[in-house]
């Protein structure tokens, strides 16, 4: 799998759009390859459907509206007008029953399913035997973590023997010996009680905090040895969402968001195109020009997430994203989340919220005092060290 990073040699060169101006106009979610950001594409229509005796066939219509007589009934005259041509032969075999009739034998013919159906049925057989097929309740058996090895493809996130010492307290380490691995394409919760060191690992993954010691990779980017001056080239690959937002109170929703554009020296068309889009896709398509101040917790969380994907990073970490919200805001929050982890982006998700990792079974890693206790595949939020 490529890379979806820039190298930190590309500094220097303006930041590359993922389309052109006219495909944003026409299509303002087209990634580079011209696909919907959200969009699911059409599942092809499967070919077992095209030899399946049953399937909907319209030049069969005024077949399968045909009687068959129930064999109970008396037999009917016959015509006096038969000509002898029309008479079988003994000899010659019976003609065929015509198809898109269910025959059965102690009942009338039950007809076949509709188009509308067929073309329903169709659609699931072929995305069911799509190897990009994912569902809300992945199967049990499938890893991708796992599928990632297999496949030879290196982790987007890496960490080898991490530890971290605030020098306030230097005899309890925020992080210790920790290890881990994401993959491209994973949806990972973080849980653990206040203080375990969940905010210090998403910190290291954006460089904000410098580990004390052993080896952090975000997408090959060894952050332990990166310069300085190539910080903010890497962070512009990675959404961030903060549990206090974070939001520039003196900007619309709409400037919010456009300010994450303008950083990376996107055009002002692309802008005016692909802003409004996002803010309709979070749900704030009314609000674009209301102040943070004018909008309520929920509300400032969407545009902090719209802010974070609009320029549809390969890597998205949220800390605490629901924490002050109510359920039915933090539901609607992780189904946005969700969302755009089907699109193929990496999420990595800080969170206090139990029902939510409970009823999701995605990939749960607990900390416990710095240290990983627990990793596993579709758990739950449970006890951190179980």
């Amino acid at each position: 799998m490529g890379n979806h990073f820039r190298k930190p040699s590309d500094e220097q060169a303006a930041p590359q759009p993922m389309a052109s101006d006219a495909q944003y106009a026409s299509d303002p979610l087209a990634s580079t390859g011209g696909e919907d950001l959200f969009a699911q594409a059409p599942a092809p229509v499967n070919a077992q459907t095209a030899s399946d005796p049953f399937a909907y066939n319209p030049s069969l219509d005024q077949v399968g509206a045909m009687q068959v007589p129930d064999p109970m009934d008396p037999p009917a005259p016959a015509a006096a007008s038969t000509p002898l041509a029309n008479i079988p032969s003994p000899d010659q075999p019976p003609a065929p029953a015509p198809t898109g009739v269910f025959m059965t034998q102690a009942g009338p013919a039950v007809p076949s399913t509709d188009a509308t159906e067929q073309r329903q049925i169709a659609d699931v057989d072929s995305a069911l035997q799509s190897p990009d097929f994912t569902s809300v309740f992945a199967p049990v058996g499938e890893s991708r973590k796992k599928m990632a090895r297999e496949a030879g493809v290196e982790p987007v996130i890496l960490m080898e023997h991490l530890t971290k010492i605030y020098a306030a307290q230097p005899n309890k380490p925020a992080l210790d010996d920790v290890n881990l691995e994401i993959y491209p394409g994973e949806f990972v919760f973080l849980v653990g009680h206040s203080g375990s060191g969940k905010t210090t690992l998403l910190s290291t993954m954006v460089r904000d905090v410098k580990p004390t010691s052993g080896r952090v990779l975000v997408a090959g980017q060894d952050l332990m040895r990166i310069k300085n001056r190539k910080v903010p080239f890497l962070r512009r690959q990675i959404g961030t969402v903060f549990q206090d937002f974070k939001l520039l109170p003196n900007k619309t929703a709409y400037e919010n968001v456009a300010f994450a554009l303008e950083c990376i020296g996107k055009p002002r068309a692309v802008i005016r195109s692909q802003v409004p889009e996002v803010l309709r896709l979070v749900g704030l398509a009314d609000q674009m020009d209301s102040y943070p101040d004018q909008l309520s917790g929920g509300e400032q969380q969407r545009v902090a997430v719209a802010r974070a994907m609009v320029n549809r990073p390969p890597l998205l970490i949220c800390d605490e994203p629901t924490g002050n919200l109510d359920p039915a805001i933090s539901l609607g929050i992780m189904k946005l989340l969700e969302r755009i982890n089907r699109t193929g982006t990496t999420v990595v998700v800080a969170t206090h919220d139990r029902e939510m990792v409970d009823s999701m079974h995605r990939r749960v890693i607990a900390l416990e005092a710095g240290h990983v206790v627990r990793d596993q595949e579709r758990g739950g939020y449970g006890s951190y060290g179980a």
